[in-house]
């Protein structure tokens, strides 16, 4: 299996990953390399700001057609500061319990929201 670097600055052209519409350019790149069966690296140097929105689009809807398992075969990491480290791993847990089952988390929203 190939590996490809995706280097974030790069590929949205900025050091500040907030937009969702940015996490969307990273998620098709991964989905690519997915679909060819390459392993993908994303590269977070010189990221000097990320937001749960961003990371939800690039990574979090990996986990709708993906399994933790395949992703974690799959994709990984580096440069994330602590702060992006702590987001992406809040990202990763609630994408997982959303797909799990999106209708539990949605009524639990529902409740808080109406409630």
């Amino acid at each position: 299996m190939d590996n490809i670097i995706i280097n974030i600055v790069n590929t949205i052209g900025d050091v500040y990953g907030v937009e969702a519409e940015d996490g969307q350019k990273v998620f098709e790149l991964i989905l690519k390399a997915f679909k060819e069966n390459k392993k993908v690296h994303l590269s977070f140097q010189n990221i000097e700001m990320l937001t749960t929105a961003f990371l939800n689009t690039a990574v979090g809807q990996l986990y709708k057609d993906h399994s933790e398992e395949f992703i974690k075969a799959n994709l990984s990491v580096s440069d994330l500061t602590e702060s992006g480290k702590v987001a992406l791993k809040r990202v990763v847990i609630t994408a997982k319990l959303y797909y799990n089952d999106p209708e539990a988390l949605q009524r639990s929203i529902d409740e808080i929201t109406e409630g």
